[in-house]
């Protein structure tokens, strides 16, 4: 039986790719990115996080590397996804020294990670030290130090861990970052506060956006953030229905109307930097929109409703996360996996399994949510806009 799950998961991720590079079969030529430079928080995280601090336990990574693999998922992310759908590796975390190979490309996200520095310490708020303009910092050095001993060795199995010096220029850079600014500001300031500090955010990850620019990068996937209101774990403090706080999908409209402001002015910035950026495509992708369609249609397609968490202890007010241990009413619970996470969203109340994140993959690499709508394989070629 575990063989024909085996055979069946690699049909559909076959068969996942091939309509993808189809589509751009079917039109221009396909980029052929030879490497992949990823920025962002835990949604595309493959450890760096955990390399920085604690690692990962059990039971995370279950589904897929059947041990924990640095992400926070039962398996693949959607960035596991984009790179598959690439025909390359998945990318190694920038951080993790042990194994590694960064011959197609690197992964520069860390949980917990912000556009905007904040003043706050992981250990009190689970908020990376590595924000968007460290992570931009960190491939500069990378980018400088490999070059350089990629042009010093002398043979090839000297270099077959590192980047080639001329692939930086025709590799896709990916951002996936966003969400814990919003959250941030649902924790320490007002609406209206953080509607303030947006354009400062936006602004920020802006200049990133520029500084890669001007060290040769030229195709951008970005993706914006998603329906932060729908997180199983804030519906999880609330009891439908609540008529003006929930949606009728059960997420609660201000969160969302939030990131909804985030995203408009996310694709205001990429709209003004096509043309600051002549050379550069720039590609802004709705997983708001996706992330959301799915959610409305989890039953539809297979899924339990999203409020539905997968891996940890939420009941009665009592929170354990996954893969912990802590005492409820005397007795001590430990904060397992459910029996089948191919059914759920949530993984652990904030993540996406990884059936959900394969689903989403899926729905927006040919380019049904983006602008312009063109599939992620070639996201290198200039199209017309949504």
């Amino acid at each position: 039986m575990e063989v024909l799950r085996v055979l069946f998961g690699a049909w559909i991720l076959v068969s996942w790719v091939l309509s993808v590079l189809g589509e751009g079969v079917r039109g221009a030529l396909p980029c052929d990115f030879p490497a992949i430079y990823n920025f962002g928080d835990s949604n595309s995280d493959t450890g760096g996080i955990f390399a920085a601090f604690y690692p990962a336990g059990p039971p995370s990574g279950e589904t897929f590397f059947h041990q924990p693999a640095g992400r926070g998922s039962d398996g693949r992310l959607i960035i596991d996804f984009i790179a598959k759908g690439l025909g390359l590796p998945y990318l190694s975390a920038y951080l993790d020294s042990v194994g590694t190979s960064f011959r197609h490309g690197a992964n520069f996200a860390t949980g917990g990670s912000t556009i905007r520095r904040l003043n706050e310490s992981f250990f009190v708020t689970g908020v990376s030290p590595f924000s968007l303009d460290i992570q931009i910092v960190q491939f500069g050095q990378f980018r400088a130090r490999t070059s350089n001993l990629y042009n010093q060795a002398k043979k090839e199995s000297q270099r077959r861990n590192l980047p080639r010096p001329e692939d930086f220029s025709k590799a896709l850079y990916t951002f996936d970052i966003g969400q814990n600014d919003i959250a941030a500001g649902f924790r320490t300031m007002s609406n209206e506060q953080f509607k303030a500090v947006i354009p400062d955010i936006i602004d920020q990850f802006a200049a990133a956006v520029q500084h890669l620019y001007q060290e040769g990068a030229r195709a951008f996937w970005i993706h914006n953030t998603g329906p932060i209101g729908c997180l199983a774990v804030t519906l999880n403090y609330y009891h439908r229905p609540l008529s003006g706080i929930l949606d009728q999908h059960g997420c609660v409209i201000a969160q969302n109307n939030m990131a909804e402001k985030f995203n408009r002015e996310l694709k205001k910035s990429i709209i003004s930097l096509r043309e600051q950026l002549p050379d550069a495509t720039l590609t802004y992708v709705d997983v708001f929109a996706a992330k959301y369609k799915l959610i409305r249609n989890a039953k539809k397609e297979g899924f339990l409703d999203a409020r539905n968490i997968c891996c940890g202890y939420h009941e009665d007010g009592s929170h354990v996360w996954c893969g912990s241990k802590a005492k409820i009413n005397g007795s001590e619970v430990y904060a397992g996996s459910c029996e089948d996470p191919s059914r759920y969203i949530s993984w652990d109340g904030v993540h996406y399994t990884e059936a959900a994140n394969y689903w989403v993959a899926n729905h927006i690499t040919d380019g049904s949510f983006s602008d312009p709508p063109l599939s992620i394989t070639n996201a290198c070629r200039k199209g017309r806009s949504l």
